[in-house]
């Protein structure tokens, strides 16, 4: 009984390994840096949204992520290449037939985290609620249309 007990405590780790994310090992890794630089966006832009959210809106720490978001925003774009489609990527096939479409999303984004910025220099509340939402909005849009 003991050994079965040990030997399940030892073979769950290796299960929970296996089932882990795959390793972009291309040269460069693209796909690697696309995904983390989506995360930093999210990072800098998650908490300006849990202010909006909580009614805990807090002008400078506010605008301070948005001039994050706006430093960082153009990273992941340049990874997009059209030999950047194979795992650990999420992006789904349409994205590659459909680029015009795909940049024009992109170019959605952009606009919307610049207005998000200029209206958190203004540090009103109601101005940060407002471009906030077209930033959601572009991020979802793009997530439903080309991630799976």
């Amino acid at each position: 009984m003991l050994y079965k007990k040990t030997l399940r405590l030892l073979v769950l780790p290796l299960c929970l390994v296996a089932c882990g994310e795959v390793e972009d090992t291309r040269p460069g890794q693209p796909v690697a840096h696309r995904q983390r630089a989506f995360k930093d966006i999210l990072n800098r832009f998650e908490p300006m949204g849990i202010q909006l959210r909580q009614e805990g809106y807090e002008a400078e720490s506010f605008l301070v992520h948005a001039r994050q978001l706006a430093a960082i925003k153009d990273a992941p774009w340049a990874y997009f290449g059209a030999d950047t489609q194979y795992p650990p990527s999420k992006a789904d096939d349409a994205l590659w037939t459909e680029m015009d479409t795909f940049n024009a999303e992109r170019d959605k984004f952009l606009q919307a985290a610049d207005a998000l910025l200029v209206a958190a220099e203004t540090r009103s509340a109601d101005a940060a609620r407002a471009a906030y939402a077209p930033v959601q909005e572009s991020c979802r849009s793009c997530h439903k249309r080309y991630k799976h």
